[in-house]
């Protein structure tokens, strides 16, 4: 899937953090209405503008804070004192003597081709704020087709209050790197959507995920981190180490793919969902930079085997029109941040469970 510039004036609705920000489920946003987006990520740098993922509607309220989640220790932030909003262009900047940290003084800020072992303390973290603001949404977001036939036999547990075993297997997107809490982690998040959804069944969760891993490295961890579990349910995503410079060829990695599908489903009956990474800092020495391909393999894996497949880059190439990638990276590498993480949360919501 390709996405123009048109997509500016396009971009998908990612509210509906309710409830204390976790209680949230993501609903396709329909067209022509008023939308909200709460926690959107975003680095400011000097007096530059950053954008956001949409234009805000001016007469709405608008919130800038310095944390994902509400804490005693949130600043807040006001504006004209710490930041100029646009709502022509639907940007942010700084003031000259905003209390907003400077991604300016970032070890990596403006740093080509960056080999991030030369520069201890990088990162992201200290420099996000989060935004809060009402647009007009006009497209539909997460573009996610329903994978209930694929997931039939999860689905029957959880309505007739079964027990359910879920094993989230990877590399360190998945083991939750960069959330700040582990009930942020995407597929937790989801895994509590459910629980709420199913109060009957019994839902346990398991990170089987190892950083660093490809799925070269799955295949050999498959039998101790996935099969000894006896899972009803696996989550499988590879594909930011498989696709680094001198990583796993798309080839193999759609193969090997394939070969822990079949060897989960063979030996413990559980339903298997694939899912796609999204691209890494393009400023980064070791990234080889075709996630595209990588991604489109997953999708073929998933319909050859028949399993069920969740589109985040896709989807996170929508919300990545407007914004730079350091806005949604918590390492400025390739894990996302809270709210990156949120994104993928979002995909997994409109599976079909």
């Amino acid at each position: 899937m390709k996405f123009g510039p048109l997509l500016r004036d396009l971009l998908p609705a990612l509210g509906m953090l309710v409830a204390g920000y976790l209680l949230t489920g993501c609903a396709v946003i329909s067209r022509q209405q008023t939308c909200h987006q709460t926690g959107e990520s975003v680095v400011l740098a000097g007096q530059a503008p950053a954008y956001l993922a949409h234009v805000p509607q001016c007469h709405q309220p608008f919130r800038v804070r310095s944390t994902y989640l509400p804490e005693t220790n949130t600043v807040e932030y006001i504006n004209g004192k710490d930041f100029v909003l646009d709502c022509q262009d639907g940007t942010l900047r700084r003031t000259p003597d905003s209390r907003i940290p400077d991604f300016r003084t970032n070890l990596l800020f403006g740093v080509e081709n960056f080999d991030h072992t030369q520069f201890r303390g990088f990162g992201n973290e200290p420099f996000f704020v989060f935004v809060d603001y009402a647009f007009a949404g006009t497209s539909d977001w997460p573009v996610q087709a329903s994978q209930l036939n694929r997931l039939r036999a999860t689905r029957f547990k959880l309505r007739h209050g079964q027990a359910v075993k879920m094993v989230a297997f990877g590399d360190s997107i998945t083991a939750g790197h960069n959330a700040t809490r582990t009930n942020l982690i995407f597929w937790e998040r989801w895994a509590n959507d459910l629980r709420r959804k199913y109060p009957n069944a019994t839902i346990s969760t398991v990170n089987g995920a190892t950083s660093g891993d490809t799925t070269r490295q799955g295949l050999q961890r498959l039998q101790a981190k996935v099969i000894a579990e006896k899972p009803d349910l696996v989550l499988i995503g590879f594909g930011m180490n498989d696709h680094n410079v001198k990583g796993v060829p798309v080839a193999e990695f759609k193969e090997n793919l394939k070969k822990m599908t079949r060897i989960i489903c063979g030996q413990t009956g559980a339903e298997v969902i694939l899912y796609s990474a999204f691209p890494p800092n393009p400023r980064w020495k070791f990234g080889s930079h075709h996630m595209a391909d990588y991604a489109a393999a997953t999708a073929e894996a998933a319909g050859e085997m028949n399993c069920a497949y969740a589109d985040v880059f896709d989807n996170w190439q929508m919300l990545a029109e407007r914004k730079k990638p350091e806005d949604l990276l918590g390492n400025n590498i390739n894990h996302p941040n809270d709210f990156g993480h949120w994104v993928y949360y979002c995909v997994f919501t409109h599976l079909g469970l």
